[in-house]
C-alpha cells in the first residue's frame, strides 16, 4: 500500500511499513511523513479504528475457497491471479477483467458479449432454478443452495453484480422507497466498467425477478463511444461448458433482439457519458424506478457533484456501493453538503459483495468490491 502521507512537501522515503498504532489502517514511509499528516489522520483515526475492530465480519464468506480469497489475497500469501488459476478461470471469458494481467486483452474485445461461464454446470447458473424464489435471499450461502451451487464454486465473483442489485431494489422497498416489484422494473445503472465485459451475468436477474420486463440504462464516461446506444437483450441465462446441457437448447438466446409483448427479459442499452449529460435522453421514457452506482467512489471524483445535485432535483431512490466503508463515509459527508440530508437507507455491508479482496488498497481495512452499500 501507498504512505498516508504520500504528497508531503518530501518525497517517500520507501515502502510504507510504519502503522498508526492506534487505528492500524494507514502505514507511512517515515516518522516524518506521519508526523506531516497528524493534523489529517486524527479527523479519521478513531473512525478507522472501528472499522479496523469489525474486519472479520467483512471479510466473512462461507465458500471453501474463502481463506485464499480474502486473508490470503490481503497478506500477498495469494495473489488475484494465482487464485483465479487455481479455480480453471484465469484470462478466460468473463473472467478476464478479474486481474491486471486481463485487462488489455479484455478491452481488445470490448464490444463483443461473452455468453458463457466457462464452467460445467454443476458449478454455475445456467438454467431455470429447481425451487421457487425464498421471499428475501440474505446472502451467498442461501443463493447457493437455492441454485444448487456447490461452496467451492467461483460464480459469486461474477454475480455480485445483479445480486448487488438485487439486494438495492430490496432495500428500496423494505424502506418504502419504491413499491414492490410485480410487472416492471427500470434501472439507471452508473458508472460501468468491468461490467461492461460481464454484462451476461446480468441474465441472473430473470431468476431473482421471475415474470419481471428489467430495462438497464448503464451510463458511463468508460463506456466507448461507438458502444453509445447499443441495446442487447438477455432472453436466457449464460451458458456452461456441456454441449448436451439443455441450456444449449433454448430457442431463445443473447442478442440484440426486440422485446416481445408479454415476454420476460433483461433490456439493457448502454450510454457513453456522464449521468447528467445523458439525463433528458433517457428521460423520453418513463422515468426510473431505482439509481444505482456500485463501487462509485463518490469522494475520488468531482464529477459526482453535477450528477448528484441532479438526483437530489429528481428525487429518484439512489443507491451506492463502495469498496470499504470508510469510502462510504466519504461518500455520504459529500452527499450530505449538496443535499443536506443523511442517508435514508443508512451504510451497511453488502451480504452479496465479491469474496475475492482488493490487492493493494490505500487503506489496511479489507476491500472487496460492492463491499458496503447506502441508499437516499
Amino acid at each position: 500500500m501507498e504512505c498516508a502521507g504520500r504528497g508531503s512537501q518530501t518525497p517517500c522515503s520507501g515502502p510504507a511499513t510504519r502503522r498508526c498504532r492506534r487505528c492500524q489502517a494507514v502505514a507511512y514511509c517515515s516518522i516524518s511523513h506521519q508526523v506531516s499528516h497528524g493534523n489529517v489522520h486524527k479527523k479519521e483515526c478513531q473512525r478507522l479504528e472501528q472499522q479496523m475492530k469489525h474486519a472479520h465480519a467483512v471479510s466473512d464468506f462461507p465458500f471453501t475457497f474463502s481463506e485464499e480469497a480474502t486473508v490470503q489475497v490481503c497478506d500477498k500469501q495469494e495473489t488475484r491471479c494465482s487464485f483465479l488459476i487455481k479455480q480453471g478461470i484465469h484470462l478466460v471469458g468473463m473472467w478476464m477483467f478479474e486481474c491486471s494481467c486481463g485487462v488489455s486483452a479484455a478491452i481488445m474485445d470490448s464490444s463483443r458479449l461473452i455468453k458463457g461461464w466457462n464452467l460445467s454446470s454443476t458449478l454455475c447458473p445456467c438454467r431455470e432454478p429447481y425451487t421457487p424464489l425464498p421471499k428475501l435471499l440474505s446472502g451467498w450461502k442461501e443463493y447457493y443452495e437455492w441454485r444448487c451451487i456447490p461452496l467451492y464454486s467461483p460464480v459469486a465473483l461474477l454475480l455480485h453484480w445483479p445480486l448487488t442489485l438485487y439486494w438495492a431494489i430490496k432495500l428500496a422497498v423494505q424502506g418504502n422507497l419504491i413499491p414492490e416489484i410485480h410487472n416492471e422494473l427500470r434501472i439507471h445503472y452508473l458508472g460501468p466498467e468491468k461490467e461492461l465485459h460481464q454484462l451476461a451475468v446480468f441474465s441472473e436477474l430473470h431468476a431473482v425477478f421471475p415474470d419481471v420486463r428489467i430495462q438497464i440504462d448503464l451510463v458511463g464516461p468508460a463506456i466507448p463511444e461507438e458502444r453509445n446506444g447499443e441495446r442487447i437483450e438477455l432472453r436466457d441465462y449464460a451458458h456452461c461448458t456441456e454441449t448436451n446441457c439443455k441450456c444449449k437448447f433454448s430457442t431463445e438466446s443473447f442478442g440484440p433482439t426486440s422485446l416481445q409483448s408479454g415476454s420476460s427479459a433483461i433490456n439493457l442499452k448502454l450510454h457513453a457519458g456522464y449521468y447528467h449529460d445523458c439525463y433528458k435522453d433517457l428521460m423520453k421514457g418513463s422515468p426510473p424506478n431505482l439509481i444505482i452506482a456500485p463501487n462509485a467512489g463518490i469522494a475520488a471524483y468531482r464529477s459526482w457533484l453535477p450528477t448528484i445535485e441532479l438526483i437530489k432535483e429528481i428525487k429518484v431512490p439512489s443507491f451506492f456501493s463502495d469498496y470499504c466503508e470508510e469510502a462510504c463515509n466519504l461518500a455520504t459527508s459529500c452527499l450530505s453538503s449538496v443535499t443536506g440530508a443523511s442517508p435514508t437507507i443508512p451504510i451497511q455491508l453488502n451480504p452479496f459483495r465479491q469474496p475475492l479482496a482488493v490487492e493493494d488498497s490505500a487503506l489496511l481495512l479489507p476491500c472487496y468490491s460492492n463491499c458496503f452499500i447506502f441508499g437516499i
